[in-house]
């Protein structure tokens, strides 16, 4: 039997569907937005044997037909998932992660499949959405529902799920996940908004998440399973298992967290302790509880030396800041670098500089087919002091890279204000917590190093939290054990005039407003507060790039001259890129970039594309060769493909008897245009620029006509088009607009 449930959302119908696909799958919907399709299913597996956490796998499948497609690559079959595919799953997998009981470590994996992409809507937020629909109708013991919506900020007012036209207009793109009661997960990219708009925008998609959840709810009760999965929780530490386990080592414990501030020294500390834990209680208690007992009581020493004295495990305080440092210009043959410092946590970030030929090209459902600025990030195991195979970049290096690149999407410079392709590379070279915002204060550095007008440096910091029952407390700048035993992972990246990025992960059921509003100011805050120790570092970009970055200049040319320099197959503008060694990038509306870090090169190769694409003046002198020698006189190429006629009576002061006497094919000559006729042909004179008056000579016009019908030109008629002309010049035919009857 097939179950449809429908809401208003935004302007359009949200439409789940259920019973009709995918029926053996433990829970299968479909979702429809606009013209949008998704498919998505969960199923269950057996508990994973020694696991200590969820074994959650989302998935989620970009199939090109959805937007009438075929793939790009060599085998027109979809590959890895894309950039947008792994955002997709990262977004979904961090919403309904938290909404598992705790102790539940069966193995569950959610498949988001694309079916139909109308490419005007968004589709990670209706992933999320299924993902919820989908794992509520199954077996497994999931405590939703929740929605997930996407906020802008157009002209004023706030948009719900805003269209990509939409966002291209809009200063805020919002993604909050939600259940009925609190936040579970939010994302962001923004234009220096405030975080009072940022609250508001999480208000707002919180209301619009009500009348999904409530749709959802109203699908469940109808249909969903009366009974869902049993499954035996892990074991559970015991008060008194726990109790022993303090007894033995609190104390030294306490010692190797709050006096030992080096990480390798603590985590070595830390370990002699875990395996006493082991040794001593051997013969009464599993190896999992033991370990378990151990890192309950660090959790429970931690946490509560947080929440009562206010005291971190490295000494600070809650809105205390590692020390900072940081420097430009490390690499002398990249075109900019930079290197950000802060307490153990170390990136060092390089920008490159390319012609917009360069830019990437993306195979996607999304509308954009190019993208001029991206952000890699790498991070490999010796920044932890761990041995790791080294390969290509994991969901996490996506993930990281791209809030990174959102950061500062809002800063860098448009393609007309600044016509480079721009790639930025993040090495993380060591990791002590929030790695991916050490890379947006880097990244700000490197570009300015390189030269970029970026309109405002930007910074990132990560706030943490503690909660227990009522209290709780907000960390500035968490290192990697207050993430590893705290509840949220709060990033908040922007200039000293707004947020540029955010991005909150919580481990609990969900977060107030009060405590997001506390996170955002105390991440003012600190944001301001790096900002000016990168300021003293370097406050604004350099005003010139590196000697081996790419110059780039732009030209205008006429519209309908874009085909004389693109040349019959590309022929003409390759030529001219292979010549002078640059790149030339020609856009439709006639704009021109011409690069190469070659400045005489560069200005030859501009000389050339405008003479290759102006217009021949009356009155105009050129230097041209002769191409073409007839008895009534010599073909001069004066432009790129553009000849003239030097009458015979034009060639020299005195009467001339041949033209050989004067001129010989491949001689460079100074003329005048003295005349452009009706049919587009041009005469040139050589003896006007010898005598300075411009006569037009003896021969009047019609005496010249009738000597170029002699020569085979008729009278009246028209010269081929370029493409003709080059076929007969290769043919051995004559050359210029002047060719003989058939």
């Amino acid at each position: 039997m097939e179950y449809v449930y429908q809401c208003e959302l935004g302007g359009k119908t949200l439409t789940i569907e259920s019973g009709k696909l995918a029926g053996q799958a433990s829970g299968a919907v479909t979702v429809h937005y606009g013209d949008s399709v998704l498919l998505v299913t969960v199923c269950t597996g057996p508990m994973r044997t020694g696991a200590d956490f969820l074994p959650l796998t989302v998935d989620y499948e970009e199939r090109l037909y959805a937007a009438g497609k075929i793939p790009g690559s060599f085998f027109r079959r979809e590959g890895r998932p894309s950039t947008d595919g792994t955002l997709a799953m990262r977004l979904t997998d961090r919403s309904i992660r938290p909404l598992f009981p705790k102790g539940f470590y069966h193995e569950i994996q959610v498949v988001i499949t694309v079916l139909s992409a109308d490419q005007e809507t968004p589709l990670d937020t209706l992933a999320t959405v299924g993902a919820s629909a989908a794992l509520s109708l199954s077996e497994a013991p999931f405590e939703g529902p929740l929605s997930s919506t996407r906020v802008g900020y157009v002209d004023g007012a706030f948009v719900i799920n805003p269209t990509f036209s939409a966002l291209q207009q809009s200063t805020l793109d919002l993604v909050v996940a939600g259940t009925r009661d609190a936040v579970v997960m939010v994302e962001a990219g923004a234009k220096q908004v405030d975080e009072a708009m940022v609250l508001e925008g999480v208000r707002r998609a919180q209301e619009a998440n009500h009348i999904v959840i409530a749709l959802q709810e109203r699908m469940t009760r109808e249909m969903g399973r009366q009974r869902k999965m049993t499954f035996l929780p892990a074991e559970e530490v015991s008060p008194e298992l726990e109790a022993r386990a303090a007894s033995l080592v609190e104390e030294r414990l306490h010692t190797a967290i709050y006096e030992t501030h080096d990480k390798d020294e603590r985590a070595e500390v830390m370990a002699q302790l875990r395996l006493e834990i082991l040794g001593i209680l051997a013969e009464e208690y599993s190896d999992a509880l033991r370990v378990a007992s151990f890192d309950r009581v660090e959790r429970r020493l931690v946490r509560r030396k947080i929440l009562v004295e206010g005291i971190r495990p490295d000494g600070r305080r809650l809105k205390e800041i590692r020390p900072i440092s940081s420097e430009v210009g490390l690499l002398p043959r990249t075109h900019g670098s930079g290197l950000f410092t802060r307490g153990q946590t170390q990136v060092l970030t390089i920008a490159t500089l390319g012609t917009l030929s360069e830019r990437q090209k993306l195979d996607t459902l999304s509308p954009e087919d190019t993208k001029r600025y991206i952000h890699h990030y790498n991070m490999p195991g010796f920044a932890s002091g761990e041995v790791k195979r080294t390969g290509g970049p994991g969901r996490r290096e996506i993930g990281h890279g791209a809030l990174a690149e959102r950061a500062l999407l809002a800063v860098v410079p448009s393609e007309e204000e600044f016509p480079y392709t721009l790639r930025l590379v993040s090495e993380v070279l060591s990791s002590n917590g929030s790695t991916s915002m050490a890379s947006v204060c880097a990244s700000s550095l490197a570009l300015m190093d390189a030269g970029v007008p970026i309109t405002a440096p930007v910074a990132g910091v990560a706030m943490g939290l503690i909660v227990e029952g009522n209290r709780y407390a907000v960390l500035t700048d968490i290192q990697g054990a207050e993430d590893h035993l705290g509840d949220m992972d709060f990033k908040v990246a922007g200039t000293a005039q707004g947020i540029t990025a955010l991005q909150m992960d919580i481990k609990v059921k969900g977060i107030t407003y009060d405590i997001m509003a506390q996170a955002l100011g105390q991440a003012l805050e600190a944001r301001l507060f790096i900002l000016g120790k990168m300021a003293e570092t370097m406050e604004r970009p350099r005003s010139e790039m590196s000697a081996y970055a790419p110059r780039i200049v732009r030209i205008m040319i006429p519209v309908e001259k874009i085909g004389a320099l693109i040349g019959p197959g590309g022929k003409t503008i390759r030529s001219i890129s292979e010549t002078f060694k640059t790149t030339v990038d020609v856009q439709n509306d006639g704009t021109v970039y011409v690069g190469s870090p070659d400045l005489q090169a560069l200005n030859a190769t501009v000389a050339r594309i405008r003479d290759l694409t102006r217009e021949v003046e009356v009155g105009a002198v050129y230097n041209g060769k002769v191409v073409r020698i007839m008895t009534f006189g010599a073909f001069v190429e004066i432009l790129p493909g553009k000849d003239g006629l030097v009458h015979i009576s034009e060639l020299a002061e005195h009467r001339v008897a041949s033209v050989e006497d004067v001129v010989k094919i491949g001689d460079e000559i100074t003329v005048k245009v003295i005349e452009i006729d009706s049919m587009g042909r041009i005469n040139l004179s050589r003896r006007a620029m010898l005598t300075g008056d411009g006569a037009q000579g003896d021969s009047p016009q019609s005496e010249r006509d009738a000597t170029r019908t002699e020569a085979g030109e008729p009278r009246g008629g028209s010269g081929p088009s370029r493409p003709d002309r080059d076929r007969q010049d290769r043919s051995g035919g004559p050359r210029g607009p002047f060719r003989p009857r058939s």
